[in-house]
């Protein structure tokens, strides 16, 4: 198999590939770039991002510093997604987001893994598996999403959590490891924060 699609192939290879790391390097010059912009820089942090990530729709915006393995050469961004400071993306292979999903600060989105046997570790090996979040998700602050999770639409990631297993859609879901804790309901219609309600003539 060739290196440049063992990254994708889900088994285990050897991520130290000259190839590979050339091709990172590249990668990760763009996204040095990014990062060193100006805040007043708009259309050029617009630009770069069209040119770092697999995909980029329309209103996506990544707060700097935002760092990837690959420089978001897996990323794959649908419409006016959001994340804010300190996005990290370990994109060996691809992270889906769906459109309108917005992302904390300090959030890990991490695609690869190691082997559990030593020996394979001490040579450095991995494995890749790929992140699917859906649309109109909200991600709080500092969660961490491993290798091979999906997220459903419009789920709710609390503040913290460690998102090891399958989430559903429509739910709001906490903790480490993440668990459901409830559906989102009828009563969220009516109440933005615990007992605060929402003015809708406001709106």
């Amino acid at each position: 198999m060739p290196i440049k699609n063992a990254i994708h192939s889900q088994q285990v290879y050897d991520p130290t590939d000259e190839s590979i790391m050339a091709e990172q390097e590249l990668c990760m010059e763009r996204l040095y770039a990014y990062n060193h912009t100006r805040p007043s820089e708009h259309a050029k942090r617009a630009k770069l991002l069209k040119e770092m990530l697999a995909e980029c729709g329309a209103g996506c915006w990544i707060e700097p510093p935002f760092h990837a393995n690959w420089g978001g050469k897996h990323v794959h961004l649908s419409d006016y997604v959001y994340a804010n400071f300190g996005l990290t993306c370990v994109d060996d292979t691809h992270i889906y987001i769906g459109e309108h999903t917005m992302i904390g600060p300090n959030c890990v989105l991490a695609t690869a893994n190691h082997p559990i046997l030593p020996e394979l570790r001490e040579k450095a090996y991995q494995y890749n598996l790929p992140i699917r979040i859906g649309r109109n998700c909200w991600l709080g602050a500092g969660v961490i999403v491993v290798p091979g999770v999906t997220i459903g639409d419009n789920t709710v990631i609390g503040t913290g959590s460690v998102v090891t297993k399958d989430i559903p859609a429509n739910v709001v879901a906490v903790g480490n490891p993440c668990r459901v804790l409830r559906s989102i309901s009828e009563r969220d219609k009516e109440y933005f924060y615990r007992d605060r309600k929402i003015n809708w003539g406001n709106l």
